[in-house]
């Protein structure tokens, strides 16, 4: 993996990875590091709020809406398809000045995938973004931090950063704010991106990020878009 890893920054990419246990693709309980530019991030309180697997056509706007009364920008992963069924929702999210990052078009599960039919959806799902909301991503989260070669190539290839995660909130299976918003606030630390979903139409993110938000702003935590806290313009 660090071979991988260096052989990407050496041609110039620049991915956001995980350090720590890798089973099955999966990431779990582990630390961001964003191996060129992460240092200074880390005595600046800067973090990242991500959204995956939106828009959703309520979900999102509730989020949004939460976000706008703190004055806070965050980056939503979206899936293609769900651009195209809720164009509204994709558009006010663009409209509103946060970022957008691809998610694939369809979220489908990449292990066994070809490298061509990744390709497809990475493309899929950009021009949906394009056609729709007149945006060009340039981050891609692979569905379930999944990482291979194929994925690191495609991510190269289509000029993405990729972007996983340090803070998995499990708001997509927990029912209770109170335990979301607490698994926020003790994991926390500067630099940090924060993995939570606006798709799960009956998940309790939105009252989560209403009981944690104005605690990370009072305990000095800057709330940034992830391309701010990695330094891509």
């Amino acid at each position: 993996m660090q071979g991988l890893r260096n052989n990407r920054l050496r041609k110039g990419i620049a991915i956001v990875l995980l350090l720590g246990c890798i089973s099955n693709g999966f990431m779990t309980n582990v630390r961001a590091v964003a191996p060129t530019y992460r240092t200074d991030k880390t005595n600046s309180l800067q973090i990242a709020l991500t959204f995956d697997d939106g828009p959703h056509p309520s979900q999102t706007k509730r989020i949004l809406d939460i976000l706008d009364r703190y004055g806070v920008r965050a980056t939503f992963f979206m899936i293609g398809v769900n651009v195209t069924r809720y164009p509204e929702a994709a558009k006010e999210v663009a409209r509103r000045g946060h970022e957008i990052g691809n998610h694939t078009f369809s979220h489908t599960r990449l292990q066994h995938m070809a490298q061509a039919t990744l390709e497809t959806e990475l493309k899929d799902c950009e021009k949906a973004l394009w056609d729709i909301c007149s945006y060009r991503p340039r981050l891609f989260r692979p569905p379930e931090g999944f990482l291979n070669d194929g994925v690191l190539n495609c991510s190269e290839t289509g000029e993405y950063s990729l972007i996983l995660w340090s803070v998995d909130t499990r708001d997509w299976e927990v029912r209770d704010a109170n335990q979301i918003a607490k698994t926020v606030l003790e994991r926390i630390r500067p630099g940090d991106i924060v993995l939570l979903h606006d798709y799960v139409a009956k998940s309790k993110t939105p009252e989560a990020l209403e009981l944690f938000l104005p605690k990370l702003l009072e305990l000095g935590y800057e709330p940034v878009t992830v391309s701010q806290l990695i330094g891509r313009g």
